[in-house]
């Protein structure tokens, strides 16, 4: 009987590992170390350009984190408990996929009209989302350096209506949202690394987000975190192509001239 009341609950992991994941595969990234043959920006650059410092960037991002969590306590205390997990093990793959792949759609259209939004109000980006453009060169573990408001508004309750409109349950959300948040590290690494099964699987990657965070792509590519899909339909998406940078790494390239826009 004891050991049956010693679990952790799904509610707990699926609140708490995808932030344990977070600071774990950003952390990674800075265990490799500064990787100059595959970087998409120098050090220098990282360095120079980017104006907030680390310290106020690991703030920022365990500011929204707690957020995070207070919001998935008060939604899995609302919607259920831990025992309606157990239909998870009987539940068939194709269920498990289809949940998925919900989840990514519905997160997917809510951050792009968000985020496009906070771009074309000149009041919402000045005073909310420009705090994330700060990071001109992007690193991993500033994936979720935002304004507080922008964090909930985007994320938390972009994370809340996937998992209500999925109808996944709280064992499957541990999975989700820890590929989720493992996604959106990566696609903020700053790294353009051989092999990488986001670059191979999806076109929204860190190239494709870097794009998005130079002066010249900020009406472009607000697709995140999976699929580019809402950027083609709309007219927003501008293709790169990577060359060699002098002195090692990358660069990731507009195709597209968007100078006349």
């Amino acid at each position: 009987m004891g050991s049956e009341n010693n679990y952790v609950s799904d509610e707990l992991l699926g609140t708490f590992l995808p932030i344990v994941v977070y600071w774990v595969y950003s952390g990674l990234y800075l265990i490799l170390g500064d990787m100059d043959n595959y970087r998409l920006h120098s050090k220098k650059d990282e360095d120079e350009k980017n104006l907030v410092s680390k310290k106020e960037v690991v703030k920022g991002v365990l500011l929204q984190q707690v957020v995070q969590a207070a919001v998935a306590t008060l939604l899995f205390a609302v919607t259920g408990n831990d025992s309606e997990s157990d239909g998870d093990q009987h539940a068939s793959i194709f269920v498990l996929g289809r949940q998925f792949f919900v989840a990514m759609v519905m997160l997917d259209t809510w951050q792009y009209f968000m985020h496009r939004n906070m771009h074309q109000n000149k009041f919402l980006y000045k005073h909310i989302h420009a705090q994330h453009h700060r990071l001109i060169v992007p690193y991993a573990f500033g994936a979720l350096y935002n304004h507080p408001l922008e964090g909930l508004i985007l994320d938390t309750i972009g994370g809340a209506l996937a998992f209500l409109v999925s109808g996944m349950s709280p064992r499957t959300s541990i999975f989700f949202f820890s590929f989720a948040t493992i996604k959106t590290v990566d696609d903020h690494c700053g790294l353009w690394l051989p092999g990488n099964l986001f670059h191979i699987f999806f076109k929204n990657n860190s190239a494709y987000h870097d794009i998005h965070h130079q002066l010249y792509g900020t009406k472009f590519n607000y697709s995140q975190p999976f699929f580019v899909t809402w950027d083609r339909i709309l007219g927003t998406y501008m293709p790169y192509e990577l060359e060699r940078r002098q002195g090692g790494g990358f660069e990731a390239k507009p195709v597209k001239d968007c100078k006349e826009h």
